[in-house]
């Protein structure tokens, strides 16, 4: 554990392509330590599942989606609960990785405003899932959806979501051993991906195509 002022955002992105992340104890908590789970959670992207009544969500017309709107406005609500490992530190260092177009986030938007959203970073074909929140029902759900269509489009081989939530599960996500996730690591490092490749105006019936399509 510790407290390294030094902590840079190269030093982070060595730390991703190694198959570690960051986290602190708390918001007030100016200490970061590194995670290494013994068991990762992954969605791997020909697996992701979209429920009957999410689909129906999306159909709705409700709902615009963006990237890189607001960056800062997105961590900042993915910390704003009771227990967070969203620090200052973090809070600047992926603020440093969004400038340098390593940090994006999705966000969801309807008439009430922003209800969701999520944000990782982006290395090669790897995208390494941070954290995400939900200001309305499904607002999370619906980040992950435009997520999905995204990598997919873009070529990505690797969604990493640190751990495994029953809320991840429910929509494809899985555990897979350390050793097994060091070595997609690998392939996703040394292929060519491209997080932009989704055009702005994609419509839903297309998000949902891509985001569950399978290999």
């Amino acid at each position: 554990m510790t407290d390294d002022p030094e902590i840079t955002p190269e030093l982070l992105l060595h730390a991703y392509c190694s198959g570690m992340f960051p986290m602190a104890e708390g918001a007030d908590n100016p200490e970061i330590f590194w995670v290494d789970p013994q068991m990762r959670g992954i969605i791997p992207l020909d697996g992701f599942h979209i429920s009957r009544s999410l689909r129906k969500r999306l159909k709705s017309g409700s709902y615009r989606f963006s990237a890189n709107v607001c960056f800062d406005r997105v961590v900042d609500a993915c910390a704003n609960r009771e227990n967070t490992w969203i620090n200052g530190e973090i809070r600047s260092l992926y603020s440093k990785l969004n400038r340098m177009g390593y940090a994006h986030s999705i966000e969801v938007w309807s008439n009430e405003g922003l209800v969701g959203g999520l944000y990782g970073v982006c290395i090669a074909g790897a995208f390494f899932g941070e954290s995400m929140f939900s200001a309305k029902t499904d607002g999370s759900k619906l980040a992950l959806v435009a997520l999905m269509a995204r990598l997919n489009a873009g070529g990505f081989t690797l969604l990493d979501t640190q751990f495994l939530t029953d809320h991840l599960a429910s929509m494809g996500g899985i555990e897979i051993p350390q050793k097994e996730y060091r070595e997609r690591l690998e392939k996703a490092l040394n292929t060519d991906a491209n997080f932009w490749t989704l055009q702005p105006d994609t419509g839903v019936q297309e998000l949902v195509q891509l985001s569950t399509q399978t290999s």
